[in-house]
């Protein structure tokens, strides 16, 4: 049969279908079954043994701090997007070592309050005493690493922010989230009251100092009364010592104040400059300018003169006119002020952050208020010296206990002021509200948020069924046997018939059913030996030179016996006069497939030791004939490159229809090369998934090396199941009995 033709018989295309793929791995089942079920077992049992972990939830909401109209946005809805950033920072100051060291303190103080080891897992040491429970709460450092944890989101587009613990004890979730919650609304309010503070703790300890003054200068007065036989001055020299008292008081108060703006200002300045140094700079010229300040100086001017209005008694209905007048300029003017500051303003926050607004905002309002009170100052002071002027014309005898009285009304005055505006600043502290509310405490979980041993057990399955789906895929990759016909082709290498595996072959090759075309005819491997006999007729167009054939191996346990068994048999069934001759003279099997003895045989024969019709068997099967090979030589190749295997080959042409020859593996050693020299034809027999390609090509270019006929390949134990093709099916639908074929 022409050569290009029988490939064609076999071509199939390269590609891969979905069946292909199912196939392989139906063939591989076993496997496949083991490693997923070992997945799935694995998966079963760290869900089982995995640790309940509970989450419990807070939610706060966060809103910025209301500024004026100036600083708020024309337009929320189309401005609020800031909003998201305003979050971030807030969820950064969440997140800070800070944040998280005092919330780990607050932690350790309520674990001391209710010290229950059972309650507490996050916030209790690794280490176990003999009684295995923990000996003791974590350090703040290591439970401040501990609660990189938590888990801080944000609500799409609402200032929600939701704070989330997990711990394998409930109770001890709702504790993390809840203090985590409150610590930072702590913190929020701090950051608000930050400027507040600041005022509040320099009066603070100016209150002290001026009281300390006071004890002083009072304790002083009254020893000077006790020494001096002074103890009263008259009502003009009172008079005079209330009125500087009060307006001395009044310039050490302002004087206060003026030192607590400096520092508000500084603090204000200093954080403006490390946002925008750019606007720090603009700043400093713009609350001076020319206008600005001499409206200033008038306001405070008409203040002070108000107030020295307000400090004499004489004529009361033309004073009260007379205050009246300047409540009414000084509205006026307050009212101009108010309109160049907003027209300063607007020109600022053109174009600035909003957080750089509000900061802006607070600085001009402060440096206003700080130059109002240098100039009052000023003003107060030349007050304190007019009536310092009249104070030093009293008597000379009343002079020291008037100062002595003066000094002590004047530190009263201010004592009692200074407690005044101490007292306003603590209210003002604890009316200045947070930006943070908290609007769903966490609660005590009821069940495990995780782990979801469903799906774990899933996955288990899923990686399982992957895994060995992956080890089915790699291990055929990786093979490098001859697994259908296709990789044969592939080698431009002839493939004349595959054999199916014989059901009940032993792995020793010894069973009755390796000569199965004499045990069942009738069965499907039967008919692919016929189907060998065929192609091997057609593959020489002159018949009648094709006799004597050899059947190798590229390697042992192949089959190559059981093909050359069954191969003469098919030949016998044909009524041709066919004989097997067993040429393995290293492992010979063909006297054990037939039950008869070795010797005498072909060894004994060369030997001149028999005569040919002493080492000629017959078997069952009519027109089949066997020789064995005898007594085993200690040199095998020399024997069968002998004359005499020539001559006997001679005759054996002459007297057979065909001759089949079963010998060694080719590549194990030379016997099969000496054999193909002398025979018609050889075949190569390959085993399905046992065969390395690489061997199988040695073996083909050993064979052609010698210039013998190479008439092509038998694949052995193919089963289309394995491969990539539907061979096999063909031959069970066409050798089955009728009761068994599919329509």
């Amino acid at each position: 049969m022409d050569n290009g033709k029988q490939n064609d018989l076999y071509s199939t295309t390269d590609s891969n279908t979905l069946k292909d793929y199912i196939r392989l791995i139906r063939n591989h089942w076993v496997p496949v079954l083991l490693i997923s079920i070992t997945g799935l077992v694995v998966a079963i049992v760290y869900a089982a043994n995995t640790t309940d972990i509970y989450k419990s939830t807070t939610s706060l909401r966060i809103s910025k701090t209301k500024g004026d109209v100036l600083t708020s946005p024309l337009m929320p809805e189309f401005t609020d997007w800031g909003n998201d950033r305003f979050i971030a920072n807030e969820i950064e100051v969440m997140t800070s070592y800070t944040t998280r060291e005092k919330v780990a303190t607050a932690l350790i103080d309520s674990y001391y309050v209710n010290p229950t080891p059972s309650l507490y897992s996050v916030i209790l040491n690794g280490d176990v005493d003999l009684f295995d429970t923990p000996s003791s709460p974590k350090t703040v450092p290591s439970l401040t690493n501990s609660l990189g944890g938590i888990s801080i989101d944000q609500k799409r587009g609402l200032d929600i922010v939701e704070i989330s613990a997990e711990s394998p004890s409930p109770y001890e979730a709702g504790l993390i989230a809840n203090t985590y919650a409150e610590q930072y609304t702590f913190i929020n309010l701090d950051m608000n009251r930050n400027q507040l503070h600041l005022v509040t703790d320099f009066l603070k300890e100016q209150r002290i100092e001026k009281q300390q003054e006071l004890n002083d200068a009072e304790e002083t007065l009254k020893d000077f009364q006790e020494k001096g036989g002074l103890i009263a001055l008259d009502k003009r020299a009172s008079t005079l010592i209330d009125l500087l008292a009060e307006f001395e008081a009044k310039k050490s108060a302002t004087q206060v104040d003026l030192m607590a703006s400096n520092k508000v200002l500084e603090n204000l300045r200093l954080e403006l400059e490390s946002q925008n140094p750019k606007m720090a700079d603009y700043l400093k010229s713009l609350s001076s300018q020319t206008y600005i300040t001499a409206i200033q100086d008038q306001i405070v001017k008409m203040e002070i003169n108000r107030e020295v209005a307000l400090s004499k008694n004489e004529n009361s209905n033309g004073n009260a006119a007379i205050i009246k007048e300047y409540d009414r300029k000084i509205s006026e003017l307050q009212q101009e002020l108010d309109k160049e500051l907003q027209v300063l303003k607007a020109g600022i926050f053109a174009s600035s952050p909003q957080e750089v607004k509000e900061l802006t905002q607070k600085i001009i309002e402060e440096e206003v208020r700080n130059q109002a009170l240098q100039t009052s100052i000023n003003e107060l002071d030349g007050i304190v010296k007019s009536y310092e002027a009249r104070f030093m014309k009293l008597p000379k005898n009343t002079l020291e206990l008037a100062r002595l009285e003066r000094n002590s009304q004047a530190l009263e005055k201010l004592y009692i002021l200074l407690e005044q505006r101490y007292q306003e600043a603590l209210i003002n502290v604890q009316s200045q509200p947070g930006n943070v509310i908290i609007i769903d405490k966490a609660r005590i979980p009821k069940s495990p948020s995780k782990p979801n041993r469903t799906l774990i057990v899933l996955i288990g399955l899923v990686l399982g069924t992957g895994l060995a789906v992956a080890y089915v895929f790699i291990k055929n990759y990786f093979d490098d046997t001859v697994k259908t016909p296709e990789d044969i082709q592939h080698k431009n290498v002839n493939v004349l018939a595959w054999i199916p595996k014989i059901e009940g072959l032993g792995l020793n090759g010894k069973s009755d059913f390796q000569f199965i075309v004499g045990k069942s005819p009738e069965s499907i491997p039967s008919e692919a030996f016929r189907a060998l006999r065929t192609r091997v007729l057609f593959s020489r167009i002159e018949k009648e030179t094709l006799k004597t054939i050899l059947v190798t191996s590229a390697a042992p346990k192949e089959g190559k016996t059981t093909i050359s068994i069954n191969l003469a048999g098919s030949f016998a069934l044909t009524n041709k006069k066919t004989l097997l001759l067993d040429c393995d003279l290293r492992k010979p099997q063909i006297h054990s497939i037939f039950k008869s003895r070795r010797s005498p045989g072909l060894i004994d024969y060369l030997f001149g030791d028999v005569l040919l019709d002493e080492i000629v068997k017959t078997t069952d099967v009519d027109n089949l004939h066997y020789i064995t090979t005898g007594t085993i030589p200690p040199n095998p190749a020399e024997m069968l490159d002998s004359d005499q295997m020539r001559n006997l080959l001679a005759k054996f042409r002459n007297e057979y229809d065909m001759v089949i020859i079963d010998s060694p593996p080719i590549i194990a050693v030379t016997d099969s090369e000496i054999l193909s020299n002398l025979v018609d034809g050889t075949l190569i027999v390959v085993s399905a998934d046992t065969t390395e390609i690489d061997l199988m090509e040695r073996a083909v270019e050993l064979i052609k090396r010698e210039n013998s006929q190479f008439l092509g390949t038998v694949l052995n134990n193919f089963s289309y199941k394995s491969g990539y093709g539907s061979y096999y099916k063909y031959y069970y639908y066409y050798s089955s009995p009728e009761s068994k074929k599919k329509v």
